[in-house]
């Protein structure tokens, strides 16, 4: 792969993880208007039908899967679909979208965590420092503040921490997987599973009494169509130019723009706690990122 390519790849990456930040401010927008269930069913509802025309498009088939193999699907399509997606929505319906931006970075050292903990993984110690700095900097952000109903903002930040843990367990359920199943067939079944669940689970709002905002109708679209549909398309088509250590540096762009996304279009100020905590959050995904590419620089590619 020639320089030209890899600044292509990573100009892709880049725009991928801003439109993962973008998704705060719309979770936030659309916590005003929807409630979380119906929400997440109405993104899957349009969603799917783009993923579906991109499949025919491209020829991607689904390969054959065993009973455990749709089993875990299912699972993850419940943690990483509709529970992320959830609880993002009903955390930032309960704290500002800076605090969730941040909090979302954390989801390379989750998934570390969840690993050491489920899989007995062995931690290194920069993963451990990098956990720690990490759970100091989400620790400095829960002190301050309460959302408009007097609620403390600490509620909030755990939900969208919750929303992380899934996220952590849909990517440790895909490696148990005995079939491999390509990007675009997993992204695919991953929204008609998540239609299913969370449109039955919207039952239990009543969305037919509901008034909706346009506004949260359109940062659902949104939602489903940029960040989820282009997102991925975007993604793929970086990591298909630089190597897998150079992709993961990436990720940390995203809680970086749902900062400055949250600031710039919705107004929200900084307080010198988010800040901090922002600060530990970069710099231990920053630290984890950095051993990773160091550990991948010194392993002989040869056989």
């Amino acid at each position: 792969m020639d320089m030209s390519g890899k600044m292509q790849g990573y100009c892709y990456l880049a725009a991928a993880m801003v439109l993962v930040g973008s998704t705060v401010v719309a979770s936030k927008i659309i916590g005003t208007g929807l409630p979380p269930f119906t929400a997440t069913a109405l993104r899957f509802a349009i969603a799917l039908p783009c993923f579906a025309l991109l499949m025919a498009a491209t020829g991607a088939r689904l390969p054959r899967l065993g009973r455990r193999d749709w089993a875990l699907l299912a699972a993850q399509a419940i943690a990483g679909s509709v529970g992320y997606t959830t609880l993002l929505i009903a955390g930032l319906q309960r704290t500002s979208a800076v605090d969730g931006g941040v909090i979302l970075g954390t989801l390379p050292l989750v998934t570390a965590a969840i690993a050491i903990v489920l899989l007995g993984e062995r931690p290194g110690k920069a993963m451990l420092a990098a956990i720690a700095a990490a759970g100091f900097g989400v620790w400095l952000m829960t002190r301050h503040g309460a959302d408009a109903s007097g609620a403390p903002s600490w509620i909030g930040n755990a939900l969208i921490l919750g929303a992380v843990l899934c996220e952590g367990l849909f990517i440790l359920l895909n490696k148990r997987l005995r079939v491999p199943v390509p990007p675009l067939a997993l992204s695919t079944v991953m929204t008609g599973f998540g239609l299913a669940f969370s449109a039955l689970a919207s039952v239990a709002e009543s969305p037919w009494q509901i008034s909706v905002s346009g506004d949260a109708l359109v940062a659902v679209a949104y939602y489903a169509v940029v960040p989820t549909v282009g997102g991925f398309l975007l993604w793929y088509a970086g990591a298909a130019r630089v190597d897998g250590s150079e992709a993961a540096l990436f990720t940390a762009l995203a809680p970086a723009s749902a900062v400055a996304l949250a600031a710039g279009l919705l107004g929200e100020s900084l307080t010198g706690a988010q800040i901090a905590g922002m600060a530990c959050v970069l710099g231990a995904v920053a630290l984890l990122g950095w051993t990773g590419l160091r550990r991948s620089l010194a392993t002989p590619t040869g056989r």
